[in-house]
């Protein structure tokens, strides 16, 4: 394995959220797809399900409401992301830090799960909110697209909802009126619904994310060369790969917090466990895959975007200031 680079923590907030806002300008339409297909209502008895697969959803989401439509809720993770990958940057960096007893010790893979791991931790208090949110504005007007008759008679969609089904009206106008109406409810827990989950999925994926990115670019340096001398197809595949890994271990917690976090207060007492358990007696284990060819789809791209960006970001730092 490579020699480490020397790590600052200033340089990798910054770099971090700038790969973070890249990511987002690349994997936003597909996750709005993934979240989409992972919330959407149970058919009944003889009824066809409102999207059969990926490109359904994406032809009818690009029908009835455009380009936009691919970028609903944007704002909310672009907001939260710069800070989110900053940390999530730093996070990491520290991560190896604290297992390095010199600055110059190589570490093994193991420890760079570790650090990743702890990049999710760090990560979660500004994740989980945003997540909350996202998902409320992405499903609030595919709910809306289903016939009244079909509102009525499924369980997980709110009579809010069905409400707004009937008469047209968005609940929603905005990530900010979203926070608010959420605090008016239930508090800052209802800003929060979710955390749990949101640690389940993004703990183990993170270490597997940063630990499959290192592997990569080490496995892709040549002998006697820098892994921060990298051409940019090398990075991009490895950031991509780093993505399709990252994803192969949060699907089935993603899932679960999907549908967690959009559905009424009061549906799950015992929380991620009854959604497990109805998940599995209604649909089956499959259901904790849905959205796997979205979320495979955006993985590569968005992460790609994410590590070039981060790498530029570096050097370019660097540049302006070698001895931060």
């Amino acid at each position: 394995m490579s020699k480490q680079q020397q790590i600052s923590p200033v340089k990798n907030f910054f770099a971090g959220g700038f790969g973070g806002v890249c990511l987002v300008f690349a994997g936003h339409p597909l996750d709005t797809i993934k979240v989409r297909l992972q919330t959407q209502p149970r058919p009944g008895p003889g009824e066809s399900a409102l999207y059969r697969g990926t490109l359904d959803c994406f032809r009818k989401t690009l029908a009835k409401e455009g380009v936009r439509g691919l970028y609903k809720g944007m704002l909310a993770p672009i907001i939260g992301v710069t800070p989110m990958f900053a940390v999530c940057f730093f996070g990491f960096g520290l991560g190896k830090k604290l297992q390095q007893k010199t600055p110059d010790d190589v570490l093994t893979y193991p420890q760079l799960f570790a650090a990743g791991m702890l990049s999710g931790v760090f990560t979660t208090a500004i994740m989980a909110p945003g997540e909350r949110i996202k998902c409320l504005l992405q499903v609030r007007l595919a709910l809306m697209s289903v016939c009244v008759c079909v509102c009525v008679c499924v369980c997980n969609v709110s009579a809010c909802v069905q409400i707004q089904a009937a008469s047209g009206q968005v609940k929603y106008t905005g990530p900010m009126d979203c926070v608010k109406q959420l605090y008016r409810e239930n508090g800052i827990r209802s800003i929060y619904k979710g955390t749990a989950l949101t640690l389940m999925r993004d703990v183990p994926a993170s270490g597997m994310y940063f630990m499959t990115y290192e592997w990569i670019k080490s496995a892709l340096t040549p002998e006697g060369r820098s892994p921060s001398e990298l051409s940019v197809p090398s990075v991009l595949f490895a950031g991509g790969m780093a993505g399709i890994f990252n994803w192969a271990v949060a699907i089935p917690p993603d899932v679960l917090k999907s549908r967690f976090q959009t559905a009424p207060e009061g549906k799950y007492p015992s929380g991620f466990r009854d959604v497990l358990r109805e998940l599995i007696r209604e649909e089956g284990i499959g259901s904790l895959y849905k959205g796997f060819t979205a979320v495979m789809l955006r993985a590569f791209p968005a992460n790609a975007a994410c590590f070039l960006g981060f790498e530029l970001a570096m050097k370019f730092l660097n540049w302006l200031a070698p001895d931060l």
